[in-house]
C-alpha cells in the first residue's frame, strides 16, 4: 500500500492503523545489544525482579521505531524524503515482553517547503498503546514529502 503525498494529508485527522504487533523477548534482547545498549533493566531479568516493574523493560528505542514503523504503510510508504527530526517523544508507560502495541497517528500540521520545490512538511504525532488502552509512546515527527506529480 503506498503512502500518502502531501496534499492528500489533512490537519486534525487521525489515522487508526491497522497493523498491530506484539513485542517479545527476543525483539528487546536482539535491539538492546545490537545498539550497544548493556542495561540491566532490559537485559538481565534477575536484576529486574528486583525494580519496581519486576520484569525486563522493552527499550524505548525499539518502542519508538516500532511505533513510527506501524504507521509508514498509511502515511508515508514511498512518499517520503525524509525524517527532518522529532520534537518530542515521551514514554508515559513501560513496554513489557508480550504487550502489543497499536498505533494511531494524527496530522498536527504541514506546510509547503520554501526550499524544495514538489515536497511539503508534515507533522506528524504518532500515539503508541498496548493492549490495556495504556499510552505508552507519543512523537512529534516531522517529515519531508513528496507533492503529488505534475
Amino acid at each position: 500500500m503506498p503512502g500518502l503525498y502531501f496534499e492528500e494529508f489533512e490537519i486534525g485527522a487521525v489515522i487508526r492503523h491497522a497493523t498491530r504487533r506484539t513485542v517479545t523477548e527476543s525483539d528487546n534482547v536482539l535491539f538492546t545489544t545490537m545498539t550497544m545498549n548493556p542495561a540491566a533493566i532490559h537485559l538481565d531479568a534477575e536484576y529486574c525482579a528486583g525494580t519496581e516493574f519486576g520484569q525486563p523493560l522493552v527499550n524505548s528505542i525499539f518502542t519508538l521505531g516500532l511505533v513510527i514503523g506501524l504507521s509508514v504503510g498509511d502515511t508515508t510508504l514511498g512518499t517520503t524524503v525524509g525524517n527532518l527530526g522529532m520534537e518530542k517523544t515521551v514514554f508515559p508507560k513501560p513496554v513489557f515482553h508480550g504487550d502489543t502495541i497499536r498505533v494511531d497517528t494524527e496530522i498536527a500540521d504541514k506546510r509547503a517547503s520554501q526550499s524544495r520545490p514538489g515536497q511539503g512538511i508534515v507533522t506528524f504525532v504518532h500515539r503508541g498503546w498496548n493492549q490495556r488502552d495504556e499510552l505508552v509512546c507519543e512523537c512529534r515527527r516531522l517529515a519531508l514529502m513528496l507533492m503529488r506529480p505534475a
